[in-house]
């Protein structure tokens, strides 16, 4: 019988640990300070050059209303690529990409640490650990990709 499984990247943000499809990131980049933009959210550290393109890059910690973890060595920008829109996502550790047994998958409840459920797929459980599975595609609002996606 062929398990369905997903391949995830596990990242870690305050010491929580996460997850998104693998399908939703393009790249991960070493941490580079981003180029501050008056008048944006202030889950948004900036954008930087990516490719030749402007790249706007957020804190997910901040947009979840979390304390944001100081920039370590060990901190990277996750490209998450949503239709045509890309995005940087801040993460203090990258920490592996693996495979999850779609039955290892447990529905959210309606809020889990403080994260909307717009925002979560599910939670993973992986060797006694639960991981939140985020869906990157709704992080922002059609309204807050306006503001910063132009």
């Amino acid at each position: 019988m062929n398990e369905k499984e997903v391949k995830v990247l596990i990242f870690c943000i305050n010491n929580e640990y996460y997850a998104t499809d693998i399908m939703e990131v393009e790249r991960i980049l070493g941490y580079e300070t981003p180029t501050q933009l008056p008048d944006s959210p202030d889950f948004i550290k900036g954008v930087i050059n990516y490719e030749g393109n402007i790249l706007p890059i957020m804190s997910l910690a901040k947009k979840f209303g979390l304390p944001s973890g100081e920039i370590k060595d060990e901190t990277k920008i996750i490209i998450a690529k949503q239709e045509k829109n890309k995005i940087g996502i801040i993460v203090d550790v990258v920490s592996e990409v693996c495979d999850v047994k779609v039955e290892n998958i447990e529905e959210a409840p309606e809020i889990v640490a403080g994260i909307s459920k717009r925002y979560i797929k599910g939670l993973i459980k992986i060797n006694k650990k639960i991981i939140i599975f985020l869906n990157l595609a709704t992080i922002l609002t059609s309204e807050e990709k306006e503001l910063i996606l132009r």
